[in-house]
């Protein structure tokens, strides 16, 4: 067992022991290190002006990924690559991506600009030809006030569209190299005190740990414990990242189900997630900034258990399963009964999720979700809802509706799934029942992002939306804006 953290940063290698739990990586860089052009903005990761960029190994290939540094521990850094906005420039110069933003007047006060420019690097870096919708996705986790986007945009266009040419392309088998060193395979836990940051290396490490101290903090992309942090001032001192977990991290498809290990980002479940609906990729992408994406998890935002997340309501309607783990005992349990109450769930001390195990839409059968929000790109839903509809010719066979905002947990609405059998695509008036039994299935709370009203009117006309969608025999009809089957610009 080994008992410190390993980064890479600047070619050479970084081992810190005695590491406290709670320790960030914004305030390892400026705190510690010094690295003082990473700002810290909104502390929550919104805003992207602490973005740095991560490599790691995605097979044996070398990727760079952009992250939140305000929400994500230092710990989360074992066995990576660590580059911040100091390492672009060289004696010889301005980095590409900085050059462009230089030529295009890309920044005015300049606090959020390191942040963007770490978020182009990463595109820069990308292995796929560059749009601007590329671009603008890529910066939708990067806000600026003063600048405007028309001219950090232009930079992009201007840097981004050509192969990668830099001294990180130049030393990219040395990079490897020292990255597949890092990985000893070796179960990590550094203690500081009465705490503890741990990092198994497999997934019967994590089962003996956890069972050992159940009252730990699992963390995977830390994109809500990170909050918990900057927010709540909690302390977490005994803390357990599944980032290391061979084998918990991969992707494996049946011919009825997708299999996704517990710690598999959003930004990698994308790909295959859409493979099944093209509505499974469009939710996958307004999944917060890229920075959210390529941190968080398909488990962790299941186990966290919030009634607003996107993912629960777009599972549960295609019938998924997770699968648990308590020592040695696995079980499976439906997705829809995992959530009991408002961030309580069915999982016992010492319990974890392992796998997620997706059904596939049954053959005839129509997919639509919708997530309804203030803001377009990185922000919370309101309301959100997935259907899975079953048909004979033109008649509902029977229907699978979830929603997430509209309860103190994601949740299917059973009247409304009774009420729409037998319904007509034909004949609109028949589905009217169906819209009027979510007010028995649900009541919605008011909050800041919506009126109980509201989301109630907005749950009616999402299942009229979805209903309306499968009738015309279109897919995107009463779509607002251009839809697009746009891949991740990071992957």
């Amino acid at each position: 067992m080994r008992q410190s953290i390993r980064f890479l940063r600047r070619g050479r290698v970084v081992e810190i022991g005695g590491l406290d739990a709670r320790t960030t990586l914004l305030d390892y860089l400026r705190l510690i290190e010094r690295s003082v052009g990473t700002k810290e903005g909104c502390a929550e990761g919104d805003c992207g002006a602490c973005t740095v960029v991560l490599g790691r190994l995605r097979g044996d290939r070398l990727s760079y990924e952009p992250v939140n540094a305000c929400i994500l521990l230092l710990g989360q850094l074992d066995g990576a690559e660590m580059v911040t906005i100091e390492d672009l420039a060289s004696p010889e110069g301005l980095h590409v991506v900085q050059e462009a933003m230089v030529a295009r007047h890309g920044s005015q006060c300049g606090f959020c600009t390191p942040g963007i420019v770490m978020s182009l690097f990463a595109l820069y870096h990308g292995d796929r030809p560059v749009s601007r919708d590329h671009v603008n996705d890529a910066l939708a986790g990067n806000l600026c006030r003063c600048t405007g986007y028309r001219p950090i945009v232009e930079a992009a266009l201007e840097a981004c569209t050509t192969p990668p040419q830099d001294a990180f392309i130049a030393r990219r088998a040395t990079t490897e190299a020292a990255l597949a060193a890092l990985d000893d395979g070796e179960d990590v836990l550094a203690e500081e005190g009465d705490g503890f940051f741990a990092a198994p290396a497999s997934e019967a490490a994590i089962a003996e740990l956890y069972e050992a101290h159940p009252d730990a903090t699992l963390v995977a992309g830390c994109t809500d414990v990170g909050l918990r942090l900057t927010k709540d001032l909690a302390r977490l001192d005994q803390t357990i990242w599944l980032g290391r977990v061979q084998g918990l991290d991969s992707i494996d498809e049946g011919p009825e189900a997708l299999s996704l290990g517990a710690t598999v980002s959003h930004l990698h479940a994308r790909r295959a997630l859409a493979a099944l609906d093209p509505d499974l990729g469009e939710l996958m992408r307004r999944f917060g900034g890229v920075q959210v994406r390529a941190a968080g998890t398909v488990g962790g935002n299941l186990a966290n258990g919030s009634p607003i997340g996107d993912l629960a309501p777009a599972l549960i309607a295609l019938g998924t399963t997770l699968e648990l783990r308590n020592g040695e005992r696995i079980r499976s349990l439906a997705l829809e009964d995992f959530f009991l109450a408002y961030r309580k769930q069915d999982r016992a001390p010492g319990e974890f999720i392992r796998r997620v195990v997706v059904r596939k839409p049954i053959a005839g059968a129509a997919f639509r979700c919708f997530k309804v929000s203030k803001r377009l790109d990185e922000d919370i839903s309101a309301v959100m809802g997935a259907f899975h509809v079953a048909l004979e010719g033109r008649r509902i066979a029977s229907a699978r509706i979830a929603y997430g905002g509209m309860a103190g947990v994601p949740k299917r609405a059973s009247a409304a799934e009774a009420a729409i059998a037998c319904a007509s695509l034909d004949e609109p008036a028949s589905w009217q029942a169906a819209l009027e039994a979510l007010s028995r299935d649900f009541t919605p709370l008011a909050d800041q992002r919506a009126s109980a009203a509201y989301r109630a009117l907005v749950a009616q006309n999402l299942l009229f939306k979805a209903l309306t969608e499968i009738a015309s025999g279109g897919t995107h009809e009463t779509r607002i804006g251009a839809w697009r089957e746009m891949p991740d610009a990071a992957e």
